[in-house]
């Protein structure tokens, strides 16, 4: 049923941010596998069937927390990619608030540690990652942003639908 495909929350970049993250994406991630833009994942998983009851959610917290400062700070090696590091108080405290209050209808995976990241290689040759990673690495400086809002999707079994863009701070 559509209405039970599992929903998934991200982090919405600022402009700039999104096209540096995108744009590597782009350069470096399979083609015929890269099927949705650069995202940082808050939750992989949630219900699918209570959809207007995890936007109302959402955007009620969301209205109480300031746009979070994040912190990009390092690279990854995956294994078979690379991920951008990203850390952030306020935005670990607001993923923190969630999870309490989806915990009922998390999976394991959103259950287990939350490591913000963004993914701009995967499933490639552990050497091809590799050097990649060591490429971006020797440029690499750290940087911030601020993040505007989360992005609600639809899973669809490889593609992802919008749903909504739920923005921080009072303005919402």
């Amino acid at each position: 049923m559509m209405d039970a495909a599992p929903l998934i929350l991200t982090l919405a970049f600022d402009a700039p941010t999104f096209a540096r993250f995108d744009g590597e994406r782009r350069r470096h991630f399979p083609e015929a596998l890269n099927r949705i833009p650069a995202h940082a994942t808050l939750f992989h998983h949630l219900p699918g069937d209570r959809e207007r009851g995890v936007i109302e959610a959402i955007t009620a917290l969301a209205r109480t927390v300031p746009p979070p400062e994040v912190a990009v700070t390092g690279l990854r090696f995956t294994g078979r990619g690379v991920a951008y590091v990203l850390e952030s108080e306020g935005l670990a405290g607001f993923r923190a608030r969630l999870a309490k209050g989806f915990e009922p209808h998390l999976t394991a995976q959103d259950r287990q540690g939350w490591r913000p990241h963004v993914t701009v290689q995967n499933k490639v040759a552990p050497e091809t990652a590799r050097a990649l990673h060591a490429d971006l690495s020797a440029g690499f400086v750290p940087f911030r942003f601020t993040a505007p809002a989360t992005l609600l999707w639809r899973y669809l079994g490889g593609p992802w639908e919008p749903l909504a863009r739920l923005p921080f701070g009072e303005n919402a």
